[in-house]
């Protein structure tokens, strides 16, 4: 279990990585950035389940929509606030698909 939930850390600082590239990229940039944002979006409410995850979505989306604030590591900021400032259980806060 706790092993899931490093894994679910490293996969949200690949994908804040991957958001933030964008910013490297000075005219494709912003294009990419409305690309990713909703499938940013879906991966954050497939790695959270509950309103937390649903409220994440849509930030997560906000914020790759929105110009300068790719900065903003969201992924790790919610699995921060889920494990460290909540201490959630694991089963309680990873979607287990069968």
């Amino acid at each position: 279990m706790e092993n899931e939930k490093y894994n679910l850390l490293k996969r949200g600082i690949i994908y804040d990585l991957i958001g933030m590239v964008s910013i490297l990229i000075p005219v494709i940039g912003p294009f990419f950035d409305l690309l990713w944002a909703p499938i940013a979006a879906k991966q954050m409410h497939k790695m959270y389940k509950g309103p937390e995850g649903k409220i994440a979505s849509v930030i997560v989306f906000l914020e790759e929509v929105l110009p300068f604030t790719d900065v903003v590591p969201t992924f790790t900021l919610m699995w921060v606030y889920t494990f460290v400032w909540k201490k959630k259980p694991v089963m309680h806060a990873i979607r287990v698909e069968k």
